[in-house]
């Protein structure tokens, strides 16, 4: 039996991002009860602006990591486009819908 290698191999080296990618995202299409959906993940260094997660309705902060999803058939367009943090896209079939309140509201009731 041969030792067990714990270092990669120089020959092996992993093929870096093109600029372009890195940008972007990795796309793919993912299936829910609600449908398909268009899935991209942006990542930390690619975040540049402020978006509010529709399921939290808190905010997501320039360089946090998340995932952009919008309608997968033909109907969406750019203003389908939903920005989520990443656990709560994957907690969305579990939640219920978020209800907006202000800070003097009653919570319950």
């Amino acid at each position: 039996m041969s030792p067990r290698r714990n270092r990669p191999r120089r020959d092996a080296a992993p093929t870096p991002l093109g600029d372009e990618r890195a940008r972007k995202g990795i796309e793919g299409v993912q299936q829910y009860q609600d449908g398909e959906w268009t899935v991209r993940s942006i990542f930390g260094g690619a975040a540049t602006k402020t978006y509010r997660c529709p399921g939290c309705m808190q905010e997501i902060r320039p360089g946090v990591a998340h995932i952009v999803a919008w309608p997968a058939d033909e109907r969406g367009d750019e203003s389908d486009r939903r920005h989520w943090h990443t656990g709560c896209w994957r907690a969305r079939d579990r939640r219920g819908p978020g209800v907006e309140r202000s800070r003097s509201a009653p919570r319950y009731g």
